[in-house]
């Protein structure tokens, strides 16, 4: 026996579990340099940035940056001489896998060239600016002349590849005709393609089919049904397997709880968080010209690849970090492969894309979440994870390179928003300065592998994830902030208020005790009396960050700590919802972590809740029916102020899970609605918790109305909506630190996304407070904390454990705290912006350039949550705070296309 290759077979099988004994032994001896930080978010050094969700990404390789795009798909020549990309951007991005450089970028070809052309480069090209990658799909012809990429406005993008490797645009090909909710065509998604390249197989996500094209006339000769949100879709010998994110259609259930999945679509859920809760993958033989199967899986089965002997099929599971192995010969599973350093691990891998070497022993898998590359000895029934290539944030596509024993990567999110950092440079960005990039690494040796590993594992604070889970000690006295879960706190309540869209200098960069830049301070105290009298009173967090950049995103870090694949993915358009669950457009089971939300962790052990608005959907109407049109701004005021009731509000929940804690008298999202009325209804009911003695473990609050309506005649100046929410926050901390119950309560406040705001450090920095009787007075915290720090000290204070890696990972908040209270309770200030200050009509606005900046508000959908353009809105609100003469800040932030108009 060859005992030498035995015992390295041994290490590199065993080197996951032995880095991470090394990485917890040490963490106790580094306890604060692993815990805590005091660096910005951004990029810190050459090849060394920290993201806003407590990660480092030190990409390994070569980093091709791809500034303004979120690649999502890749695919290589079959000559190997051309690497292509594409992603949230009307552009395919040529590279050349050798160097990484950047030989090409070539524009979309036209909707209206339907028919094929005869001659490419004789034509004139009217390119289409609004297409771009869908979620995935990108290839090339078997002979390399061809490409095509999914466009997820509906229609397949085809280019030629001429003489010497020169890309062009060709025509494009149409869908067969469907529609949706407000879907006027359907959505693709991944492509296969005949050997002959004579067929295109297209999945068709949002009418859960898949099309066989006619590559030569763009005709469609097959349909088949499929599951529910086809993702991927591969061609094994004569049979198609297409990878369904939601499971089977609802046809095939019966009595079967279903939740809403975008587009008037629906898909399973669970009964208890009705949360999206099975996957599927169905097979088409295309000698019979029929499905033959559909295999049940764990959700959101996505990325698809076959063995290179064609015996395998491996489908990566999103949802439950696992990769599945089909056996093609009879078409079952025969291995689930765990992609989480161990079965035990919290959620949080996210393997979404996979890609086998030429020989089929080694499997290569995107765990997103965990921005790293897994390489996997493949072995059916005793395949091993070997160890892990850190890349960068969130790889969402994968090419095997035969040529080269390489692998490419498309990082989808890449570094986050950052400008080239320069040593001494003063590096200013905000959250939609998308900047994706894609990794160019060589196949590391095995001493190469150990040392990637334990970067990674380091990168992502695993040894944080594990001490997440160590056992509560006895005999330990109450904290405010306890070490670990199940160990006493001193307190019993946790209020948590969720804000909308502002960065931190836009609130606090006039108070000089902070990092702050007064010049980027449009809502300063005058305006948010309260918010800077809090940050006096209690601690300032000057380093403290959105994880998200919308509210699509936002609300889903806000409340569970993470964004799952699928959401990831949906940038482009969000072609099936916007899931900030604020109205039931935006309602999508699919786009739910299957970890849960901090709700379902709460009710899963036990404690009270009860829910102000988040995840509400609002419902308002005249009570008078003879009465026509919707209540404006004016009317809900004078209906407060009043204390009339002409108008009847109120909301329902998004998830029915929430539905017996949501209290239905009070509403989340609607700029007519004043936060004074929302403040109001929390209140009274604070009163009423009183008077019975018994208080929520946990209450969440929605409070939006800092996102304000810009300039729209006959809705509130910029200035009066965010000091209607300012008030709204001040009246809220001082009835609670009047009550009853302040002695045991803690106060939560951030922002659910800073929404492309300007910020002098980073465009994920925002507003947050921690308010309570334990809480450091007058104190400046430069921690950097995110969503995630609120959460996961949320759960140690109500002795909740971690709902996934990403919250388990995260820097409690515990330089917030002393152990000594100061019960002196806070009164709130009153407002210096009268809050029924209305936008002047159009024709009373006397300066041109402010009287445009109205008619554009008038125009824009702000009734809907942030459905119009971003750098639009803050343009707008730039301007009304500084006057038409005082330019605006482009150092600080940049005009992109937004996500959501």
């Amino acid at each position: 026996m060859n005992y030498a290759k035995y015992f390295r077979r041994v290490k590199i099988l065993l080197l996951p579990f032995l880095v991470v004994a090394i990485f917890a032994a040490c963490s106790y001896h580094s306890k604060k340099s692993m815990v805590t930080t005091k660096a910005f978010v951004g990029k810190l050094s050459e090849n060394r940035y920290y993201t806003p969700a407590n990660q480092i990404l030190t990409p390994a390789g070569i980093h091709v940056e791809l500034p303004g795009m979120r690649p999502q798909a890749l695919a290589l020549s079959p000559d190997g001489k051309l690497l292509i990309t594409s992603g949230k951007a009307p552009e395919l991005v040529v590279i050349n896998p050798q160097t990484g450089a950047i030989l090409q970028k070539i524009a979309m070809p036209s909707e209206k060239d339907l028919t094929p052309p005869e001659a490419v480069s004789s034509r004139i090209l009217n390119p289409d600016k609004e297409a771009q990658l869908s979620y995935t799909g990108l290839i090339f012809s078997p002979d390399g002349k061809r490409i095509y990429m999914a466009n997820v406005n509906g229609s397949i993008k085809v280019f030629a590849v001429e003489k010497e490797n020169k890309v062009v645009p060709l025509w494009t090909i149409k869908l067969p005709p469907f529609s949706a909710g407000k879907r006027k065509a359907d959505i693709p998604s991944g492509l296969a393609i005949s050997k002959d390249g004579k067929r295109l197989y297209v999945a068709l996500n949002l009418s859960n089919r898949l099309a066989e094209i006619d590559t030569e006339n763009g005709k469609t000769l097959r349909i088949w049904d499929v599951g529910v949100c086809p993702h991927d879709v591969l061609l094994v010998g004569s049979k198609l397997y297409v990878s369904n994110r939601g499971g089977r259609t609802l046809e095939d259930y019966e009595d079967v709880d279903t939740g809403p999945a975008g587009q008037g679509t629906s898909v399973r859920v669970d009964p208890v968080r009705f949360i999206a809760c099975e996957g599927s993958i169905s097979i088409i033989d295309l000698k019979n010209d029929f499905a033959i199967k559909e295999i049940l899986t764990p959700p959101h089965p996505s990325g698809l690849a076959v063995s290179p002997d064609g015996k395998y099929v491996v489908a990566a599971c999103s949802g439950n970090d696992t990769v599945l192995v089909i056996d093609t010969s009879v078409d079952t599973i025969v291995e689930k492969i765990c992609m989480r350093q161990k079965p035990s691990d919290l959620f949080g891998a996210q393997p979404n894309a996979v890609a086998f070497d030429k020989t089929g022993k080694r499997l290569y898998v995107c765990n997103g979440t965990q921005n790293a590359v897994a390489i996997v000895d493949f072995n059916p029934g005793k395949s091993k994870l070997l160890g892990l290539i850190p890349v960068g944030w969130f790889p969402g596509a994968i090419v095997y390179d035969n040529f080269r024993n390489q692998i490419h990567v498309a990082n989808i999110k890449g570094i986050g928003s950052t400008k080239k950092y320069k040593p001494g440079e003063k590096i200013k960005y905000n959250s939609h300065q998308y900047f994706g990039s894609v990794s160019i690494v060589k196949i590391p040796a095995q001493n190469q592998l150990e040392k990637y590993t334990k970067t990674a594992l380091y990168n992502m604070r695993y040894p944080m994830i594990e001490k997440a889970f160590l056992p509560p000690r006895t005999n330990i006295p109450p904290r405010p902030v306890p070490e670990r879960v199940g160990e006493p706190s001193v307190f019993k309540h946790v209020v948590y208020i969720i804000k909308e869209n502002r960065t931190y200098d836009q609130i606090l960069g006039d108070m000089k005790e902070g990092n702050g830049d007064p010049s980027l301070c449009v809502f300063g105290e005058k305006i948010t009396p309260n918010h800077h009298k809090l940050a006096r009173e209690f601690v300032l967090l000057d380093n403290t960050y959105c994880s998200g950049i919308l509210s699509a995103d936002g609300h889903q870090w806000t409340d569970s700590a993470i964004a799952n694949e699928y959401l990831e993915r949906s940038f482009a358009g969000f072609p099936r919802s916007y899931p900030d669950g604020m109205d039931d457009t935006s309602v999508d089971a699919l786009a739910y972590s299957t970890a849960g939300f901090i709700w379902d962790n709460a009710i899963e052990h036990g404690k009270s809740l009860r829910v102000y608005g988040e995840f509400a959907i609002t419902e308002k109407r005249w009570r008078d029916p003879a009465r026509k049109g919707k209540p404006k701004f004016i009317d809900h005021w004078l209906e407060f102020v009043n204390g009339t009731s002409n108008i009847i509000v109120y909301s329902r929940p998004a998830i029915e899970s929430l539905r017996p804690y949501l209290n239905t008298n009070t509403v989340g999202w609607d700029m007519d609605i004043p936060d004074q009325f929302r403040a109001a209804q929390f209140i009274k009911e604070l009163k009423e918790f009183e008077q019975k003695g018994v208080f929520p473990n946990l209450s969440i609050i929605c409070l939006p109305n800092n996102h304000t309506s810009g300039t729209k005649p006959g809705s509130p100046t910029p200035a009066a909506h965010v000091a209607d929410n300012d008030l709204a926050l001040g009246k809220i901390v001082e009835a609670i630190s009047h009550s009853k119950f302040w002695k045991e309560t803690c106060i939560f406040v951030i922002e659910d996304d800073p929404q492309n705001g300007w910020d002098h450090v980073s465009g994920y920095r925002t507003v947050a407070f921690v308010i309570s009787p334990y809480t450091k007075r007058r104190t400046v915290v430069s921690t950097q904390y995110n969503q995630t720090s609120v959460l996961r000290t949320i759960e140690l204070i109500l002795g909740l454990p971690p709902i996934n890696q990403m919250d388990a990972s995260a820097t409690p908040m515990f330089d917030c705290f002393t152990d000594t209270p100061d019960f002196t309770p806070y009164t709130a200030v009153p407002n210096n912006i009268p809050l029924d200050t209305l936008n002047p009509e159009i024709k009373k606005v006397a300066d041109p350039f402010m009287q445009r900046l109205a008619k554009i508000s008038e125009k824009l959908p702000l009734e809907e949550i942030d459905r119009c353009p971003e750098d639009t809105l803050n343009r707008i609100i730039w301007h009304a705070m500084k006057g038409p003469d005082v330019p605006y800040p482009t150092y600080a932030i940049s005009a992109v296309e937004d996500d959501d108009d």
